[in-house]
């Protein structure tokens, strides 16, 4: 009796802290649209952390498959910045507010991103891909601009075909400025400015090699933000320094708001608030200092976002961003710079998104399929062992409801692939109980007493039992091991039923029958 009671005392124990771990699971999938509009997010979110989690397949999301871009990167920096893009991009993740990506190496270079329960694509890839790069740089002042073009029309000039000797004033003039033609604005403020249409003959004049001799060679030109006027799109274009005069390596903070009322140039607009670091704060103030009335553009990934004139020096550590279209822009652009630049460029290979219909459908599907096989091996267990297979069914309801609590307590994601497991799970689970009813039934026809018959035949089906569950776990934790995505998602709740199973088949419905036997002094239990 004193070691029967500790042994219920131990399966009351794991029970208990079985129903408290899946409360939080309970609680928060179900709750109504309105109760959790009503509940303060800071407690949904704890909540939500503390229930099981979903996969991408069962609650929809997006799934992204990333390399990163080695062309620039020698063979001995690859580990290292593969490494740190997994790093800046999870930061960001983490910094954007999604419950339990998964983000993991895949192969050299490879990296896979899933995302349960985001749907909007184009922003997760413009918040993921994203290299960050941020500079402040110098640009050319108006004289050295219109030289640089000046002289851009006279090689151009040279390279092209004579003129028919039928021109009118208009061809005249194009002939005479082949590059400046296509600008629809000369310089002003440091910049020309070029319509939509004219982007890409722009792009292949300035890629010429006798053009890229006529540009100094600490100098470069880059393309500003895409604009809109009167129906048309065009982009300003710059030539800026080659060299920043200071990166976003000394950026400690980046935050979005709306710019004050009293400035005319950011009211009630989107920017973004840098703070540097001690030594970001002193470059920036020499820097501003020493160029008072000169545009410095503000360089993200090689687009111009603005270009402001330095109107005094600006010490404090702080600057601003302008010229966003939304405040989502902002956020999105606070949260790359916070988390910091990639090392190198990453490209979209595959991408894939799962609608939250199609997860809820899975979801449906699996639970009709779990509960139609828990049901068809309650009544075979039941009919067929009688007593004793109630007993085994009980074990079996046992069973499910610690799997489901290993999986919230471990954090684990429970995954289409994972509901598969737990559907053969159901089936497993009696294996060693069928075994051990068996051997009881066998010591009975033996004309043995039903005491000694369950004891011998739990202790004789002992060595069968290990045997098949430690061969079938060693297969689990080698698919867990070696095996990625779904692969893993089948071999985790495969491991957990086969170790909860053999709990509750051997240990749990022992201590039913030592009870019954025991305490109840029960004559006879039908097998």
């Amino acid at each position: 009796m004193k070691n029967l009671r500790w042994r219920i005392a131990v399966v009351v124990i794991i029970l208990l802290l079985a129903f408290w771990t899946l409360w939080p699971t309970i609680r928060y999938y179900t709750l109504s649209p309105e109760a959790r509009s009503r509940m303060p997010r800071s407690e949904l979110v704890n909540l939500k952390k503390r229930a099981i989690n979903l996969g991408l397949d069962l609650q929809g999301g997006m799934y992204l498959l990333l390399e990163v871009d080695r062309s620039k990167l020698k063979p001995e920096e690859v580990e290292g910045a593969v490494s740190r893009a997994i790093e800046v991009i999870r930061n960001r993740i983490d910094q954007w507010g999604v419950f339990e990506p998964s983000i993991q190496r895949i192969g050299e270079d490879r990296i896979l991103v899933q995302l349960p329960g985001v749907l909007d694509v184009q922003r997760a890839k413009s918040l993921i891909g994203r290299t960050a790069q941020l500079q402040f740089r110098l640009l050319a002042d108006i004289d050295l601009l219109n030289n640089v073009l000046d002289r851009i029309d006279k090689k151009l000039k040279q390279l092209q075909p004579p003129p028919d000797s039928l021109v009118t004033l208009e061809d005249t003039f194009q002939l005479e400025h082949p590059f400046t033609r296509l600008l629809n604005a000369g310089p002003s403020r440091n910049r020309v400015i070029v319509v939509e249409d004219n982007w890409a003959k722009v792009d292949s004049i300035l890629s010429l090699p006798e053009v890229k001799e006529l540009i100094p060679k600490d100098y470069e030109f880059l393309w500003g933000k895409t604009e809109e006027f009167q129906g048309r799109k065009y982009r300003p274009l710059y030539l800026v320094r080659k060299k920043a005069a200071l990166t976003g390596a000394h950026i400690t903070d980046a935050r979005h708001t709306l710019g004050s009322p009293n400035d005319p140039t950011t009211a009630n607009r989107p920017i973004v608030l840098l703070s540097f670091d001690r030594q970001g704060a002193a470059r920036f103030a020499r820097i501003t200092g020493e160029n008072v009335g000169k545009p410095l553009a503000i360089v993200l990934d090689n687009v111009v976002q603005s270009a402001p004139t330095i109107q005094e020096r600006i010490s404090g550590g702080r600057a601003r961003i302008t010229g966003l279209d939304s405040m989502e822009e902002a956020k999105e652009l606070a949260i790359v710079l916070r988390a910091g630049a990639l090392p190198a460029p990453v490209k979209v290979l595959e991408e894939r998104s799962v609608g939250p219909l199609l997860g809820h459908d899975s979801i449906r599907r699996g639970m009709i399929a779990l509960v139609i096989g828990f049901v068809i091996v309650i009544i075979f267990m039941a009919f067929y062992y009688r007593i004793a297979g109630l007993i085994a069914d009980l074990a079996l309801f046992l069973n499910l409801v610690l799997i489901v609590a290993l999986l919230s307590a471990f954090k684990a994601t429970l995954t289409m692939p994972g509901m598969a497991g737990l559907i053969l799970t159901v089936g497993m689970a009696v294996d060693a109980n069928v075994l051990i009813f068996e051997r009881i039934r066998e010591e009975l026809r033996a004309k043995k007493t039903l005491r000694v018959a369950v004891d011998q035949g739990y202790s004789r089906a002992m060595i069968t039992i290990l045997d098949a569950n430690i061969t079938t776990l060693i297969a689990a934790l080698v698919l867990l091991r070696f095996g990625t995505g779904p692969i893993r998602g089948f071999a985790v709740v495969l491991s957990l039923g086969i170790v909860v199973s053999f709990f509750t088949a051997i240990f749990v419905t022992k201590i039913i029958f030592d009870y019954l036997l025991g305490v109840r002094k029960v004559a006879k239990v039908s097998i």
